[in-house]
């Protein structure tokens, strides 16, 4: 099973988790929202497979271009 990274494409903070590990998902789904600059930015999967692990927890801040979950497609 390949394992794909899921990064944040903008720095801000993790407002809210929408998915868990083992999570089925299909590619555009929304698995997490982060707030930006009083913006809210959806994080969506590029592919379809299972959350295999979440990297970050609600309220922790993130960088562009750091991994927020892998999918095991």
């Amino acid at each position: 099973m390949a394992k794909i990274e899921i990064c944040s494409e903008i720095t801000g903070t993790v407002w809210k988790i929408l998915v868990k590990e083992g999570d089925a998902v299909e590619e555009d789904d929304t698995l997490m929202i982060f707030e930006s600059m009083k913006m809210e930015i959806a994080l969506d999967s590029t592919c379809d497979g299972v959350v295999s692990k979440i990297c970050v927890k609600e309220n922790d801040a993130i960088a562009t271009g750091e991994v927020a979950c892998i999918i095991e497609e």
